[in-house]
Order: C-alpha cells, then structure tokens, then sequence
C-alpha cells in the first residue's frame, strides 16, 4: 500500500458498573485484528490499540486520532464495547467508567464519533462497530434499562464528507441484536472471539474476503464475506452497512490466489477453428492465440490465455505444446531477482534500487506483496523501485512476492543497516617541511633536482631514520585501506617499518596442478574412447555375421565395449571440472601466479577442453545410439 494507513481500535471488556455485563471477546479481538491490519503483506496499518479506558482518554484518542490528516491518509477506526440507547433514543459507546444514568457526561456519543469522521482531512475513513447493543443488560439489573430498539446506522447519515472523499460504517448488528461472541452468552464460558470481528480476522488473514480474487480485498469485498459468515453462524445477527465514497477503496492485499483480470472472449471464428478436426487448422489457431498473448490490452490477452491453457491441457500432443510454448512466455522474469543493497548508512535517506518485469505486457502486469515493513516498494512503467527503510539497524533480509495471473515468483532482498562511519584519524606522521623553493626557473609539474649546499656542521650522532618512501603511481597512504593498496605496488616500503610488507598469503596457488590434472585426465579419456570404439567395432562386425539369430547386447558385453566408454565419460567430465578449478584458482588469486606461470596454465587448461569436449560428446552420442538401437538390432 503507498497510502499512509492508520487504525485506531478500542477494546473494553472491563467495566466498573455492576449493571453493564463483562464482556469476555474484546481484548482478544483488539489483538487478532491489530495483527492482520498491521501485516505488511495484508493491511500495512500503523496499529494503535487503547484497551479499557476512562470516558475521557478515549474521546482524546478518538480526536486526536482524526486531527492533523492529509488527503491520502486512511483512517480505520474500530470499535469492541457495550453500545448504549439514551432515553432519547441517541446511541453511546460505553468506557470502563460508564455510568448509564450519566450517559452524556461518562459514556462517547455517537454523534461524536461522526463529527470527527466529518471534520477530518483523511481521504477515506471507514468505521467497523461490533457492539453488543443487547448484551449490555443483564438480567435482573435496575441500573440500565432497554427502552426500545436503536437503529445504529441511523446515527451516521449519510451525508456528504466535509474534508475528505468518504467514509463507510460497518455495524456486527443492528437495532437490539446481540453481537454473540461465539455461540452463546453466557458469562462463565471460556473467552471465544466475537463472530463479526473473527470474520473481519479470517477474511483478512486468510485472503478468503477477496472474492473476485484480483489480489486485493475491497471493502465490498469485506462486507459481503462478513455478511455471509455471521449469518451463518448465528441467523439472528445482521451485519449492516453504510458507505459514501466515491471509487473502490482496497481495504487489504490479498494472500489466496493470483490476480485475475476480465477476459475479452475469443472471436467465434478462432473458437471454430480451435474445435477443427483439422490438426493444421488447429495449429493456426494456436498461433494466432500466440499473438493475442501479446497484446498490449490486458483483457485480450487474458483471454488467449484462457484458450492457450484449455488447449494445453485437451489437444494431442503436438499442439498442446505449441500452447505450452506460447504460456510460457507469460511468467513472470524479474531482473535481477535478488537485490543486495550492502551497507547502508543508518538513518540515511531510503536506499532503492529497480527490478524490470520481462516479457508481453501480461507478464508485466503483477502485485507486489513485501514481506516485511522494512520494504518500500512502488511500480514504475517497467517495472519496480524497491526500497529499503534505514530506520532500524542490523541485517536485513526479506522477500518481495509477486503474483501475476501465470504464476508467483519471489524477489529477495538484502541489506546491512549500519552507523554512518566517520573517516579515520591520520595513522602517520606529518610529512616534513616542504623543501626550499628552487633558484631560477623550474617548468611546471616538475621537481627541482638541485641539491642544497652542504653544511659545514658535523651531523649529530644517533641512527639515520629513513623517510617512508611511496612509489611515484601510489599516493601517500592516509588510512589502512590505502596502505593496503599501495602494499601491491612494486617499491613500496611500509611507513611504521621502512620495510616492504609481507604478503597476506605466500602458499603457492594449485591452478597449474589442477591444470595437469585436467590434461592428464583429457588424455585418458581419449585413450579409453579409443578402446571402446575397437571393442564396439569387433561387436557390430561380430553381430553382422551372426545374421537374424544375433543380439547386439551379447556381442557388447562379449568385448567389453561399455567399461572403456564408461571411463572414457567420467575422465572427460573429470578433465572439465579440473580445468574449471585451475581458471578459477587462476582469477581469484591473481597475485600468487607470476605471468609465465599464469600463461602456462591457460594453456594447459585451453588443451585440455579442447580434448575433452569433443571425446565427452561423442561418447555419449555412442551411448545413446547403443542404448536407443539395441531393442531393434
């Protein structure tokens, strides 16, 4: 979601009136629903939870919750509570210091609720009440009293929206029907969740609730899964709905299924000739579907997909996989699929880096789904920017689902978030006191040679220190890093020692052992594919001349053709594989090789392959002439 989402849900199941009766769901609803909408992969809301609080605070949640809202902020307010009919017949919700005499002063108004709806900023505001209107009077109990049915909806009009673009009620029932938590009422039963808001829950989490399974769960899509479950779950309660807004508003992502997307149908003229009994027919057919597959109108394609997949699976087998060839083309290619962004700065600015869908139009037509909240990720015209929020510090490690309507793929991402780092202190002594300014004229760039007049004054005692000394290709080292790269100059002279730097790692390198290995195996296989050819060649003479009654077999094992040619395939592909090793013993430490050294192992390698290749490939060409003729001859 690229939306800034925020959910506000109040859960009181605690109150200090003896006549308002304990409810046993809310606590527990208030945190299987904060789970699913503060999911990145469903809801990506920022969750608060405010449980069993005073009149007061709440009113200054619910407040300060609507204040200070852009246009592209959606705002998700729930409530889990008694609801309460004034004498007047007005609607309240009750807080944990409800007073039912005191309704106005102890209890939220309703019609607070909606101001604050109206006033807000916030693009889209949607309000979801499972409220347990009739469960808030307990038998026997004079201290609250039921005066007649209360129509919730009628406490949010449907009136237009003052600052933003709409707002939507959802209620778990209406008028006095109980919102049941489970299957019954009673106050001694274990803790079950509220019907309505495990709907809410399982239609969310499991992505059930998206029922034209286009990848995202709207609020239509919500309310009629919800209907559905309470109702058959408990008859007696109605879920009701208000809604004005304008446009379709995606609640949530969706986890079940692929995207689907509305087909356009295929032309009868191309369903006729995909029904021939004409297999040219029908092999035109499919290859006109081919380039339907690739129109830029989604619903054309999508279409031809369709008919691609019926054939795929009805038609023989040579036209099945021309549809399998063409259905190919439409899955999803990310490039690249996994994205390292390395060390970044903590609290930098968000690091991002772009992924490119490959393929028709159809194959680049995908949600993307992170799996975590540290991923940002956007859709660009070719694709996706993915970006990595720099907040938290330590490594990171997530994945990015794609779903497209052919199948899923994952792009994963890394990332090491870490302190900024600041440049290191000088390690060296502060280079002496430039030399005195040459006489005469001196072109630029160059350096005066002259030497100064020799002092008359003896020099003191003591040992000479050497100056350290850089090669003229090496700037002079000011941290370690550069030390090291300065270390593989020739003429280099360490500045704390005055003494060249020893290597990192003097064992001489195993490229050129490797390289003879892979000569000496090369030869090998060549010795052994020519036994196995002499011996072959004695059995086909020998099976020539048995006539009708010979078997080749017999005559194979007979000379013992096959232990040679079996020999001759794994010293070849033992010669590849040793020949791989030196080139990369060979590129990844460079520095152990001088350059005859290194020439003489290319060489070798290069012999090598050039031997084994083509003995591999002709041996297994005789094997699989020997495997595929022996049946018949």
């Amino acid at each position: 979601m690229t939306d800034s989402r925020h959910a506000l849900i109040i859960a009181n199941d605690r109150y200090a009136d003896q006549g308002l009766r304990k409810l046993r769901a809310p606590a527990q609803d208030a945190r299987a629903l904060a789970g699913v909408l503060h999911d990145v992969r469903i809801g990506d809301f920022e969750v608060e939870v405010v449980s069993n609080a005073s009149a007061d605070a709440m009113r200054r949640q619910i407040q300060r919750f609507f204040n200070d809202r852009r246009r592209d902020d959606t705002l998700l307010l729930h409530f889990s509570c008694h609801g309460l009919k004034s004498e007047s017949g007005e609607l309240y919700f009750a807080a944990s210091d409800t007073e039912p005499r005191l309704l106005d002063a102890t209890a939220i108004p309703a019609q607070f609720v909606h101001g604050c709806m109206s006033r807000t900023k916030a693009g889209r505001t949607v309000l979801f009440l499972d409220c347990c209107y009739g469960g808030a009077f307990s038998r026997g109990s004079s201290s609250v009293r039921a005066s007649g049915d209360v129509n919730v909806l009628e406490s949010f009009p449907r009136d237009r929206p003052v600052g933003g673009r709409g707002w939507a009620v959802i209620t778990a029932s209406d008028s006095m029907e109980y919102a049941f938590e489970g299957d019954q009422l009673a106050e001694d039963s274990a803790p079950r969740p509220s019907v309505f808001t495990h709907a809410v829950v399982q239609g969310l989490g499991t992505g059930e609730a998206d029922l034209d399974a286009d990848g995202e769960v709207s609020l239509d899509d919500l309310y009629d899964y919800v209907y559905e479950h309470v109702r058959e779950q408990n008859p007696n309660q109605t879920p009701k709905k208000t809604v004005e807004m304008r446009g379709e508003f995606h609640l949530a992502h969706s986890r079940r299924g692929r995207i689907k997307i509305a087909a356009v149908p295929t032309p009868a003229s191309l369903r006729a000739a995909l029904d021939s009994d004409n297999v040219l027919t029908r092999q035109g057919a499919v290859l006109e579907l081919e380039n339907r597959l690739r129109d830029e109108s989604l619903p054309v394609a999508e279409g031809a997909r369709q008919n691609l997949v019926e054939v795929a699976g009805n038609d023989i087998r040579q036209i099945a996989a021309l549809a399998n060839r063409a259905l190919r083309e439409i899955h999803l290619a990310p490039s690249p699929d996994r994205l390292d962004f390395g060390l970044v700065p903590r609290g930098s600015p968000c690091q991002e880096q772009s992924v490119t869908m490959n393929g028709p139009p159809l194959a680049r037509h995908c949600v993307a789904q992170p799996t975590q909240a540290w991923l940002r990720v956007e859709p660009t015209a070719d694709g996706l920017r993915v970006g990595v929020d720099t907040a938290a510090e330590g490594h990171l490690s997530g994945d990015i689902a794609l779903k497209g309507v052919a199948d899923e793929v994952v792009v994963h991402v890394e990332a090491v978030v870490g302190p900024a780092h600041e440049p290191a202190p000088p390690r060296f002594p502060a280079p002496s006191p430039r030399p005195a300014p040459c006489r005469g004229s001196v072109s630029p760039g160059r350096v005066c040679t002259t030497r100064r007049r020799r002092s008359s004054s003896p020099r003191p005692p003591g040992p000479r220190t050497q100056t350290p000394a850089f090669p003229a290709s090496c700037p002079q080292a000011r941290d370690p890093h550069t030390t090291e790269a300065c270390a593989r100059t020739p003429g280099f002279v360490t500045p704390a020692t005055g003494t060249p730097p020893a290597r990192e790692d003097s064992r001489p390198g195993r490229a050129p052992a490797f390289a003879g290995a892979a000569l000496g195996l090369a030869v090998a296989a060549v010795i052994t594919f020519i036994m196995a050819v002499q011996s072959a060649a004695e059995a086909v003479a020998e099976r020539s001349e048995a006539g009708v009654g010979g078997n080749i077999e017999d005559n194979i094992r007979a000379h013992g053709a096959l232990t040679p040619l079996t020999v001759c395939l794994i010293t070849a592909a033992l010669a590849l594989v040793a020949g791989a090793l030196a080139r990369h013993d060979l590129g990844t430490r460079r520095a152990r090789y001088s350059q005859q050294a290194a020439s003489g192992t290319r060489t070798l390698t290069s012999v090598a392959k050039g031997v084994a290749i083509p003995v591999l490939i002709l041996a297994v060409l005789i094997g699989i002439t020997y495997l595929v003729g022996r049946e018949q001859w």
